[in-house]
């Protein structure tokens, strides 16, 4: 008896980049997010290397690569910012794997499901950062403003849209 499902065949697509792409994005986007605030201090609020996360761990529908692709990532951002090594790695591991989780049950091309992933992702990444360095590495002055951690979401919600469509024209189908 023939199976059915009921997701769509562009659902379950997992998408592939070329080497070059994916090693060149992620690098960019941390060199950007190191000189960008120290260019104009307002542009700390974005967070480039998360956006670039969430995008290739939707696109690849693998939560081991999604996991491996924010651990990377987010160790080369916290060499190049002044956190303890590994915060970012851990908090951007965790969103990997939920992202990448995620894009199974989700049509992550439609725009709606890309502005409300994004905007989660970096709340849901903020709750991490808090947690790590408040739990795991006692730092007293680690702190969570709920108004800001809103803003910095919305900031980088509406960063995140076009930089998807951007990066949609490097993939192709496995």
């Amino acid at each position: 008896m023939p199976e059915h499902s009921y997701s769509s065949r562009r659902e379950l697509d997992q998408y592939v980049f070329h080497p070059a792409v994916t090693v060149l994005v992620p690098v960019a986007a941390v060199l950007l997010q190191s000189v960008l605030p120290r260019l104009w201090g307002r542009l700390e609020i974005l967070d480039l290397p998360l956006i670039v996360v969430i995008y290739f761990a939707v696109s690849r529908r693998s939560p081991v690569a999604g996991t491996i692709t924010g651990t990377v990532i987010g160790l080369l951002q916290d060499g190049l910012t002044g956190r303890p090594l590994g915060i970012n790695g851990i908090a951007k591991a965790i969103i990997g794997y939920v992202a990448a989780s995620v894009g199974f049950a989700v049509d992550v091309d439609n725009l709606i499901n890309r502005v409300a992933m994004n905007f989660v992702f970096c709340l849901l990444q903020s709750v991490l950062l808090y947690g790590i360095a408040r739990f795991l590495v006692a730092d007293p002055n680690a702190h969570l403003g709920p108004l800001y951690q809103l803003l910095k979401a919305v900031c980088n919600t509406l960063v995140a849209v076009p930089v998807f469509f951007l990066l949609d024209n490097f993939r192709h189908r496995d």
